[in-house]
């Protein structure tokens, strides 16, 4: 009697300390509405958290289906990264209301806005359905200026530390980690696009301001009209003759839009369409969000060159 007594007492006591490990090792589960969003996740982190991203990196963040996968994550999801500004007004709002999760809600300690604090661009003074797809906070691309990630790993930080303080040293020292490792490859990008400062080029619709601003390029056209809008001809017309009489050489595109008239306006005024990314996982080479810049300034030099 006593030898079962003592093996069962072993055997509770062994499903206690299995059970204190897995609870030790649990991680933080986060839905983020982007790959960058992500990876900057990850990044601040590590081991500690399991991020799922909702738009893979090579589909256009305005346009998701809302899936009822989707609601399952979001029901158990710690943490919610949005990029805000409106950017996933189309597909957010229903996910979080049928999800019905208030840790993530707007208010809740697992809501992170990645764009707190960020220095915005484009914000109009006014609105009307006369202008395109306008956004009435600003721009919401900003995520494609690296010194941005400084900002959104900020705000990603501070949501890991409410929900888990118990690992607040180690999401702070990775988050200073990140800081130093953008000051230092922001460099090193900046000085390989310094010879094209003030370089003209043509963007397919107006997603590329911050990422203009960083590196001292200068967008003067859209082939969309306005924002939102497919190209006609007659602006295609009016931009193939802006890029002869300026000596434009680039057109800029992004991997979820088709390339037809890109390829049009090429043909037609000497240029060279490049497709750059606008997220992490646009392709395979692009697996972090240091390889996004790593990969669209590569792209850019291969194209000048």
């Amino acid at each position: 009697m006593r030898t079962k007594r003592t093996r069962l007492a072993v055997g509770l006591s062994l499903l206690c300390i299995l059970f204190a490990y897995s609870l030790g090792f649990a991680q933080i589960k986060v839905v983020t509405t982007i790959t960058d969003l992500q990876s900057i996740t990850r990044l601040i982190g590590g081991d500690k958290v399991d991020v799922f991203a909702i738009a893979t990196g090579f589909q256009n963040p305005h346009f998701v289906d809302p899936k009822p996968s989707y609601i399952l994550k979001l029901a158990r999801a710690d943490v919610f990264v949005t990029v805000g500004l409106d950017l996933e007004i189309g597909w957010v709002p229903p996910l979080l209301n049928s999800a019905r999760n208030s840790k993530i809600e707007k208010g809740g300690e697992g809501y992170v806005d990645a764009s707190v604090n960020v220095p915005l661009l484009h914000v109009p003074t006014s609105a009307s359905r006369g202008q395109g797809d306008i956004h009435v906070f600003g721009n919401p691309h900003y995520w494609l200026d690296p010194l941005n990630g400084k900002f959104i790993a900020r705000n990603i930080c501070e949501a890991l530390v409410r929900v888990d303080p118990d690992h607040r040293s180690l999401y702070e020292a990775n988050l200073k980690k990140f800081d130093e490792t953008i000051d230092l490859k922001t460099k090193e990008w900046t000085e390989k696009m310094r010879p094209y400062t003030g370089m003209k080029i043509i963007v397919y619709h107006d997603e590329w301001p911050y990422f203009e601003q960083r590196f001292g390029l200068q967008v003067v056209d859209f082939l969309e009209p306005k924002p939102g809008i497919p190209p006609t001809p007659s602006q295609l017309l009016k931009v193939i003759n802006e890029m002869k009489r300026d000596h434009i050489k680039i057109i800029v595109i992004s991997p979820y839009f088709t390339t037809e008239s890109g390829e049009l306006v090429a043909r037609n005024s000497g240029g060279k369409l490049v497709t750059l990314a606008t997220s992490v996982g646009a392709n395979d080479r692009i697996k972090t969000y240091y390889d996004l810049f790593d990969y669209n300034i590569a792209q850019l030099l291969d194209a000048l060159k």
